[in-house]
């Protein structure tokens, strides 16, 4: 953290006030994602132990930022260290902007911001992919041979094995020669993007308009461009209808004519065996992430991925044959087990973390790596701790609640925050995120704070949607304070 901390003081010439960690829970990536910012100024840093992976990513940014694509600007670097320090792009990612967008449909704000992302994606495969440097590639320099067997055979051992799903041995590695040797007769000279896919692309208000920037090449390699389309097109999550990739695919295939002079019938010759890889590596990652290292939450992506295999089933057909690839298919879209599979993965829930606090004290740490939430100051209300019968009670105690909910004041402030605290809980759980933070302060944390920090919960529990921690934190140490003098 302190090299961070180190190189935005460097950079910027100002010292960091705040640090925020931005690193989901959920994620698979190593990288820590740290969000450090002064008054005015804010920035990213990484903090990750893969230099070539790192040199990569830097390396890739600078020169796509001299072609003027959107990516962000990297301000100072310590590789030794494996520390960098890149340009704020905000919080807005395309995956939550489709879910802030669909209700049922998928509106048109949300289509709109896919258009622009396809017609980016030529400008990185072909403009910036003519001279780049491709030395720097980690951890291979081509979607090869050897790329293709790893995803297969990441496929086959972390989700077709550990989902239970049979096959025999031999007859599979046939297939996957098969669709190897196909895949490498494809046109592969332009720059393969590798995670293409709606959380890696940012939304940043450009003249009051939503503008894509992209995130997240550092796999990037020298290969077809089949493969990008298809990450986005059918991210398994973002679940797109079949009519809009369509639509989305025609708009790329539009914007590519104007980088390249190529053949569309020779395009879609190749790219559904693109999307069946690409759907399998995103398996074997489920598989990996969800099956082996139980974190369940990855699993849920997995009947989403099966229904677009379903309608590769059904309408897409390769020239090729894979008997035995496709009967495993079907075997999975088949499967009452992974088709639950979202289901059994519910309990873990949203959890809203509430605490009471002394402003004198600072304000709660949150230890989740989510960053956010709510701080209510409670101080403009009435003070019981002013009279003399509640200086040693708390927010907890009868008379205490009884002389808080005697005052109008005390009742249209929990509204509001009621309003407020619903109303992220809601998008929160669209949003897949796992953890909210809601804080109340007060003077000594002891009377406003504790009952604010109650009746919050107690209107959530109430709602039976979400996990509820509530910690009083000056209550807690104060508490701990008078068991160690009397248990000394």
């Amino acid at each position: 953290m302190e090299v961070l901390k180190k190189l935005f003081e460097r950079h910027f010439h100002t010292a960091v006030e705040r640090v925020q960690p931005l690193q989901e829970q959920l994620g698979g990536s190593g990288r820590k994602i740290i969000r450090l910012s002064s008054e005015k100024i804010s920035a990213i840093g990484i903090l990750y132990d893969v230099r070539e992976e790192n040199v990569a990513f830097l390396e890739f940014s600078r020169h796509f930022r001299q072609h003027g694509l959107p990516v962000p600007e990297i301000y100072a670097e310590d590789l030794n260290q494996g520390a960098y320090l890149e340009e704020d792009l905000g919080d807005t990612t395309l995956f939550e902007f489709l879910s802030d967008h669909r209700e049922g449909a998928i509106a048109p704000e949300a289509v709109a911001a896919y258009r622009k992302v396809v017609a980016v994606l030529p400008r990185f495969q072909v403009e910036a992919g003519r001279d780049l440097n491709y030395k720097v590639c980690y951890p291979r320099a081509s979607f090869d041979r050897q790329s293709i067997a790893w995803d297969l055979n990441y496929f086959k051992y972390y989700f077709l094995r550990l989902a239970g799903i049979s096959f025999s041995e031999q007859a599979l590695e046939r297939d996957f020669s098969r669709l190897t040797k196909f895949l490498l007769s494809s046109s592969r000279d332009y720059f393969l993007y590798r995670d293409f896919q709606s959380r890696n692309v940012m939304l940043c208000k450009v003249l009051n308009e939503d503008q894509p920037f992209f995130l997240d090449y550092q796999g990037g390699r020298k290969g077809a461009l089949q493969y990008d389309i298809a990450s986005l097109l059918y991210d398994a999550k973002a679940d797109l209808p079949p009519d809009l990739r369509q639509q989305l695919l025609d708009h790329y295939l539009d914007s590519l004519a104007g980088f390249l002079d190529f053949d569309r019938s020779e395009f879609m010759q190749y790219y559904y065996a693109y999307v069946y890889v690409r759907i399998m590596q995103a398996l074997g990652a489920y598989g990996f992430r969800g099956f082996y290292e139980r974190k369940v939450h990855f699993l849920q992506s997995v009947p989403y991925a099966l229904r677009n295999l379903r309608w590769l089933l059904h309408n897409a057909e390769l020239p090729i044959a894979l008997p035995t690839l496709m009967e495993a298919f079907k075997t999975m879209v088949a499967s009452d087990k992974l088709q639950g599979l979202t289901s059994a993965s519910q309990p873990e829930r949203l959890t809203v973390r509430i605490f009471s606090f002394s402003f004198h004290r600072g304000l709660p740490q949150d230890d989740t790596g989510n960053g956010g939430g709510f701080v209510f100051d409670g101080r403009n209300l009435p003070n019981p701790g002013r009279e003399e019968r509640f200086k040693t009670l708390t927010g907890k105690d009868a008379p205490v609640i009884e002389y808080l909910n005697q005052q109008e004041s005390v009742h249209q402030f929990l509204a509001s925050a009621k309003s407020l605290v619903d109303a992220s809980v809601s998008a929160y759980q669209r949003r897949g995120f796992k953890h909210l933070m809601v804080s109340f302060g007060c003077t000594g944390g002891q009377h406003r704070s504790v009952y604010l920090a109650e009746q919050m919960a107690e209107h959530l529990r109430a709602e039976n949607r979400v996990e509820v921690v509530v910690r009083h934190r000056e209550q807690e140490q104060l508490n701990q304070a008078q068991a160690q003098v009397n248990d000394p």
